[in-house]
């Protein structure tokens, strides 16, 4: 009898498949996500699903996700006279297998910011919106500046509990903020990211000029604000002879707009970092972003999912649709 005789055919076959399922098991399967991380693209994008041919900006950005709730100002409504409130979103998505970014915009009508605006709504214009939610009292706020019975800019206040499922709070306000009104013109607050310090323009010494007011961190906004007037500090480092404003602070950067010598013309954005407690010296934004019409009231946004920051500004540049539009781009700054 040949040795081959004494084969178990029906064994070996048994172990020639463990050892396929073997290889087939350990074989790696290719990872199909080539992009861990996206990033906001560095073309302009007109937002122009929400912009109209009139003047639309002073965006307030309140972030949830990555669809953004957004408050703006704009005059479509009285076709280009009084400035009101205006709500909207925009969303972003990034595919990590593509790398292909992608964007959209939309006019909103969300029950709540109905009667938040509804609220906010003054007879005189309504600029500069802004939202924080207040870690000390827990209320949601909208801050913003509109014009007084004397013609000039005053900043005021609303707030609210936040919004929980079906839960529609009141809103309270819009209530003067004595602590930063003048007879002058008021406008654009933001806050840095502790909340313990409020930056703002105003043009109470001529020209305008970015101002800053410090409070103490267990102090919650509503009696802040009710405090009698204090004299605040100019950011030096940053103030030219010219108008400086529209300040928005995220972590250690401030954007604003200025119509300084040196820029392409009109009001440009520029970006200053704080290092050692002190504001460096602004840098422009350069042509990528700015042109030689005017660019104004800068947001700066971030997600952790992203390699760099979005910025949301406001500009009367040609190929909108009229007047001043929205405008949505990636940023990157330079520490140096």
């Amino acid at each position: 009898m040949n040795k081959s005789d004494y084969i178990n055919l029906p064994g070996i076959s048994l172990i020639v498949l463990l050892v396929s399922i073997c290889f087939a098991d350990c074989k790696k399967t290719e990872n199909p996500i080539k992009y861990p991380l996206g990033t906001f693209p560095d073309t302009i994008i007109n937002i122009s699903d929400i912009n109209s041919p009139y003047d639309d900006y002073n965006t307030a950005l309140y972030q949830v996700g990555q669809t953004l709730p957004i408050i703006f100002s704009s005059n479509r409504k009285s076709s280009g006279g009084q400035f009101d409130l205006e709500q909207a979103s925009v969303s972003y998505n990034f595919d990590q297998t593509t790398g292909v970014f992608g964007f959209g915009s939309k006019m909103t009508t969300d029950v709540f910011l109905d009667k938040l605006i509804g609220k906010a709504i003054t007879p005189g214009n309504d600029f500069g919106p802004y939202r924080l939610f207040s870690t000390v009292d827990g209320f949601e706020y909208l801050l913003l500046s509109s014009v007084n019975s004397s013609g000039n800019l005053d900043f005021f206040y609303l707030k609210n509990q936040p919004v929980s499922g079906s839960f529609l709070p009141d809103v309270s306000g819009p209530y003067p903020i004595k602590l930063m009104n003048t007879s002058f013109d008021d406008a654009y607050i933001c806050f840095n990211f502790d909340q313990d310090t409020a930056y703002f323009s105003s043009n109470k010494d001529g020209n305008f000029d970015i101002f800053y007011l410090t409070k103490s961190a267990d102090m919650d906004l509503t009696s802040w604000f009710n405090l009698d007037y204090a004299q605040p500090a100019r950011v030096d480092s940053i103030n030219s002879a010219y108008d400086d404003k529209c300040p928005f602070i995220y972590k250690q950067i401030m954007v604003f707009t200025s119509n300084r010598p040196g820029g392409l013309g009109g009001y440009d954005l520029y970006y200053s970092i704080l290092k050692d407690g002190k504001w460096n010296s602004p840098v422009n934004l350069g042509p990528r972003i700015n042109t030689s019409f005017d660019e104004y009231r800068p947001v700066l946004g971030y997600d952790r999912n992203f390699t760099n920051k979005f910025l949301m500004f406001s500009s009367n540049r040609p190929g909108g649709k009229g007047g001043f539009d929205l405008y949505f781009t990636g940023v990157t700054f330079s520490s140096k």
